[in-house]
């Protein structure tokens, strides 16, 4: 079943330059230059991994290319800007450790440095957590734990070692963002309770997008990798009020998740590939290291496997391709009152193929797949 994927990544990689990566449908459809962003940033996270269990170096190759071109000798990065104060900018800086300890280049330290500047002064809301954007006040999205605080985690574990501002912003998450009733985190919420999308009592979107709820599992199990100590055992504690939550929601036939969780079967609502790969690389990776139970690396790659049944496919000419995939989802802003947060619009974005955002999920999960064969 899987000997299509490694070349179906070969083929993303050969027809990408830094300036034009394939899988950044975003910037494609909407004609961007090329910039630093979270999108790219997940393709080189999944593709250091993937570096790392096969011990092909060209694929740990092309992430030193594809950052080099991006990040100046002074440790200036080409399109990004502290000012807007945008956690997503932060993303792709989590593989500059790596590539610091792979090649030694100070430059990727001033990077680094240059985006903790960021982190440093971002604003806060009245729980302290760090604002998604500037143009998003006051608002916590499970996204930005993911955008920001893996690297957050990484830059102070080796600077002193104290992650106790990530440890309180993710059990702020836990304390007000996460239902009980459903076992599901919401989507976001507006701690002043002003924004057209957030409930005036709540300060909560409406619904539980899947791939959000994927980031912040992904990134617990990320951090839990990286930490020890009693932080850890709080961070797995999230972890698993998380995990066994979205865990009943999986499809019976499939293991995969649907576009809005708790809405399987309602008519538009659909199995989607990047938040159910980012489950089941949880799952996976959780199990592995022994910090939930083992039902969850089988169910995780039940999900895995589901995905390529459904979505990996191959056209008539020969090309693989990996659909299913919401190309982008969120919440506001003021000026855009299409994205409430009800569940007609998360259905309504479009799906689409190939897109980073399910393909680095993808490939993460397989690697922790190859990780288990491994053992």
């Amino acid at each position: 079943m899987y000997e299509n994927i490694d070349a179906y990544i070969d083929s993303l990689l050969k027809g990408s330059t830094p300036d034009k990566p394939l899988w950044n449908i975003e910037s494609i459809r909407q004609g961007k230059p090329a910039h630093w962003n979270y999108i790219d940033g997940c393709m080189m996270t999944a593709l250091l991994n993937f570096a790392e269990i096969t011990g092909d170096k060209k694929y740990s190759d092309f992430v030193c290319d594809f950052i080099d071109y991006y990040v100046g000798d002074d440790g200036s990065i080409l399109g990004y800007s502290k000012d807007k104060y945008n956690l997503d900018d932060i993303n792709e800086g989590r593989v500059l450790f790596d590539l610091y300890d792979m090649t030694g280049k100070e430059k990727y330290l001033k990077a680094i440095e240059r985006l903790h500047a960021q982190i440093a002064e971002q604003p806060r809301t009245n729980t302290g957590n760090f604002w998604h954007k500037q143009i998003y006040p006051n608002q916590i999205w499970l996204d930005g734990i993911y955008m920001a605080q893996v690297f957050y985690v990484r830059y102070q574990l080796k600077n002193g070692g104290d992650i106790s501002d990530t440890l309180s912003q993710i059990k702020n998450v836990r304390k007000y963002m996460f239902s009980e009733e459903k076992g599901l985190c919401y989507h976001g919420m507006d701690c002043s309770k002003s924004a057209f999308w957030a409930d005036k009592q709540t300060g909560l979107s409406k619904n539980f997008w899947l791939r959000a709820i994927g980031w912040f599992t992904v990134a617990l199990a990320d951090i839990i990798a990286y930490t020890d100590g009693s932080d850890r055992e709080e961070f797995i504690s999230v972890f698993r009020d998380v995990i066994k939550g979205i865990s009943q929601y999986a499809d019976p036939e499939t293991g995969m998740y649907y576009q809005v969780v708790d809405c399987g079967g309602r008519e538009g609502n659909y199995l989607e590939t990047s938040g159910s790969s980012m489950i089941a690389y949880a799952m996976l990776k959780g199990a592995r290291l022994g910090v939930i139970d083992e039902s969850y690396a089988a169910l995780g790659r039940k999900t895995f496997d589901g995905i390529c049944k459904k979505y990996l496919t191959v056209s008539e000419n020969g090309e693989l391709h990996l659909g299913g995939i919401c190309l982008v989802a969120g919440l506001g802003p003021e000026d855009n009152k299409r994205r409430d947060g009800s569940y007609e619009y998360y259905i309504s974005e479009p799906v689409v193929e190939n897109d980073a955002k399910g393909v680095a999920p993808f490939l993460l999960c397989y690697t922790e797949v190859l990780r288990t064969q491994k053992n």
